[in-house]
C-alpha cells in the first residue's frame, strides 16, 4: 500500500506518519508539504532514512507538479492533511486559507480522477458545524448537525467538505470525511493553545487567555485522531463523514490553569485580553457513529495525555525553541501586544 500524506510535516500529519509506518510495516508514504510556517521538517527526522519513506516539498496548489507526482508514484490511498489552520491567522488574511484548503483539495481529487479514481479521505474540522451553547451539555455536533460556520478558517473548511461529497456524488470518487474536536500531543506548533500556555509558563510570560476563558473545547489526543483516521481508510464506508471526539470538554481556563499547576508556575501569569472576533462558544462531538459502525473509541486519558504532552515540551527544548526564535515571535507580538489587557486572573 502506498499512501500520499500532504501537510505531513505539520502536527497532525506527523504524528499521523509515525503511527502508519509503525503498525503497517508494509506501507509506504510519500509526505507532501509546502513547508510554511507551520510544517517543520525536524518533525520528521526519526523517519527521513526509513526505507518506506519519502518527502517531496510541494504545493498541493500546484496542479502541474501535484500531477507528475501522482503519475511517478502511483499511490492507492490519498490522506489530506494538508491545511491552513489557525482561525486568527484566517481572521487577518482569509484570502490563503481559500487558496489551500479549497482549491488544493480540489487539485488533489482532480489527480485522484486523472491517476485511477484513487481512494481520497479528508480531514476536516468540528469547527464546520460552528458552536454550541454553554449552558446545554446535552447538544452535541452529530454528523447531521448542519453546517454553520464562524469563521473564514471554518468556511473555507466546509466548502472543502461539500466539495469533497459532490467529488464522490458527480465522479463516483472513493472518498471519506472525518472531522475532529481539538488535538493536542506531541509537535503541536506553539501558536495553539496548549502549546502556547506551556512555553510561555516555562519562561514565566503572560499566559493571554480570550474573554474569560469560558469558551469549551473537546479534548482528543492526537495519536486517538491518527488511530481513528487509519481505520476509517481500512473499513469506513465510502461517500461518508465521520465525527472523531476525544469525550473531554472542558474550559479553556480550565485547560490553562491545569498546566499551570503541573509546572509549578503562579496563577498571576493569567492575564485576559479582548475576545477573538465571532469567538465560537462551545464545540462537543458525538462520535457515536464511529463507535458503533467501526468499533473506535479514545485510548488516551486527558490526564495521561497532557502530561505526556508536558513532557514531551520539557524535553525537547531544541525542537520548539528553534520555532519561537523565527517568524512565529514576529506573528505573536502582532497579535497580542495590540489587545487590550483584561486584567489577570485575580
Amino acid at each position: 500500500m502506498k499512501m500520499i500524506v500532504t501537510g505531513g510535516a505539520g502536527f497532525i500529519g506527523a504524528n499521523f506518519i509515525f503511527y502508519i509506518l509503525k503498525n503497517h510495516p508494509d506501507y509506504s508514504i510519500v509526505c507532501v508539504d509546502k513547508l510554511t510556517y507551520a510544517g517543520n521538517l525536524s518533525s520528521l527526522e526519526s523517519v527521513m532514512n526509513d526505507s518506506r519513506f519519502k518527502f517531496v516539498r510541494l504545493d498541493i496548489c500546484d496542479r502541474e507538479k501535484i500531477y507528475s507526482l501522482f503519475e511517478d508514484e502511483k499511490p492507492d490511498v490519498v490522506v489530506n492533511f494538508a491545511a491552513e489552520t489557525h482561525v486568527d491567522r484566517s481572521i487577518v488574511d482569509p484570502g490563503i486559507f481559500l487558496q489551500t484548503n479549497i482549491l488544493g483539495t480540489c487539485v488533489l481529487m482532480d489527480a485522484c480522477r486523472k491517476y485511477g479514481n484513487i481512494r481520497y479521505h479528508q480531514i476536516s474540522t468540528d469547527e464546520v458545524y460552528g458552536d454550541l451553547p454553554i449552558d446545554r451539555p446535552d447538544l452535541l455536533f452529530t454528523e447531521d448537525t448542519p453546517v454553520h460556520t464562524s469563521s473564514p478558517y471554518s468556511s473555507s473548511k466546509a466548502s472543502a467538505d461539500f466539495l469533497v461529497l459532490s467529488y464522490h456524488r458527480t465522479y463516483g470518487l472513493p472518498v471519506t470525511i472525518s472531522r475532529c474536536s481539538n488535538n493536542y500531543g506531541p509537535y503541536q506548533f506553539p501558536e495553539k493553545l496548549i502549546p502556547l500556555m506551556i512555553l510561555n509558563a516555562l519562561e514565566d510570560k503572560s499566559l493571554p487567555v480570550y474573554g474569560k476563558g469560558i469558551n469549551v473545547r473537546d479534548w482528543l489526543y492526537v495519536e486517538d485522531h491518527c488511530s481513528a483516521v487509519d481505520l476509517i481508510l481500512s473499513k469506513g464506508k465510502i461517500g461518508e463523514v465521520y465525527n472523531i471526539g476525544g469525550n473531554n470538554e472542558m474550559k479553556n481556563i480550565d485547560i490553562v490553569k491545569l498546566i499551570v499547576k503541573a509546572l509549578g508556575k503562579s496563577e498571576d501569569l493569567i492575564t485576559f485580553v479582548a475576545d477573538r472576533k465571532g469567538h465560537d462558544l462551545r464545540y462537543a462531538i458525538d462520535s457515536s457513529k464511529l463507535k458503533r459502525e467501526l468499533g473506535w473509541e479514545p485510548n488516551t486519558a486527558f490526564e495521561t495525555g497532557i502530561d505526556s504532552t508536558i513532557k514531551w515540551y520539557l524535553q525537547n527544548r531544541e525542537w520548539w525553541s528553534r520555532i519561537i526564535d523565527g517568524e512565529y515571535k514576529d506573528y505573536y507580538e502582532k497579535m497580542y501586544s495590540d489587545r487590550e489587557n483584561l486584567g489577570t486572573l485575580k
